[in-house]
């Protein structure tokens, strides 16, 4: 099976480089506007004021904000990701800062830091996580928010003896198809998420990408230890009842005003 040309990747982009870059905005999935439009719709209610994208990647919801007259910046350590957003409406007033998000400062203060789509978990450490509410924190001003969406780690559905969770199994029209499965280590908190895409000529793509799983309580403690607390957490950007059964959360911590 063909994997994907990498010959133009840069080990500095990371886990995102541009042979990911050159597809990741395909149409579908989050990309829709069905999962692109209430998060921006919810993210520019809570922001009255500047906001801060952490791991802003190509622009899917900083450009939408800012096109609605938000000030907009974002924190993005590939810059095969980060050269796509001045591509879309809106994008071409969004300050992208090129970094790591545990630690890149951007001047200012900003009224809602968010990192959104499971990002918190490519911070592969216990220690990362923390930095990375530490460096929120660091740039919200008094009263400011910082938001996180991420799914809930899906170990309910683990037996005994297994560590392998599939998610996605699709047909494509053309003959191939796509697998897309996580592998977890219960002792470490870390996975890794596998995507196998083939066409129906037989060419197709392999990726696997690290991660750490976190749950919510301890996502509290890490906003705890960086001088926030939590305001709010639904099950959507709805703003849905959080419960047992949701699959992922929406949470909000807030810093406290002076």
């Amino acid at each position: 099976m063909a994997v994907n040309d990498e010959s133009t990747d840069d080990p500095k982009d990371g886990w995102f480089p541009e042979s990911v870059a050159a597809r990741y905005d395909d149409p579908g999935g989050e990309n829709d506007s069905a999962a692109v439009d209430p998060a921006v719709e919810l993210l520019a209610q809570l922001a009255d004021g500047p906001v801060l994208e952490f791991a802003v990647g190509t622009g899917r919801v900083a450009a939408p904000l800012a096109l609605r007259g938000l000030r907009v910046s974002g924190i993005e350590l590939s810059g095969a990701m980060a050269s796509r957003i001045a591509t879309k409406p809106g994008g071409e007033s969004v300050e992208v800062h090129i970094g790591d998000m545990t630690s890149t400062r951007v001047d200012g203060e900003f009224a809602l830091v968010c990192l959104v789509f499971n990002t918190i978990g490519n911070v592969t450490t216990q220690d990362g996580q923390v930095a990375v509410f530490e460096n929120a924190a660091s740039h919200l001003r008094p009263g400011g928010r910082f938001l996180v969406e991420v799914g809930v780690p899906d170990l309910r559905r683990l037996p005994p003896g297994q560590d392998t969770v599939p998610f996605a199994v699709n047909d494509a029209v053309d003959g191939g198809g796509y697998v897309g499965f996580d592998r977890y280590d219960v002792v470490t908190q870390q996975f890794t998420s596998t995507h196998v895409t083939v066409s129906g000529d037989g060419s197709g793509s392999f990726r696997r990408v690290p991660f750490r799983y976190v749950w919510p309580a301890e996502l509290d403690l890490m906003a705890r230890i960086a001088g926030m607390r939590l305001e709010s957490r639904w099950a959507d950007w709805d703003r849905s009842d959080f419960t047992s059964d949701s699959v992922k959360h929406v949470s909000v911590w807030r810093k406290p005003t002076r």
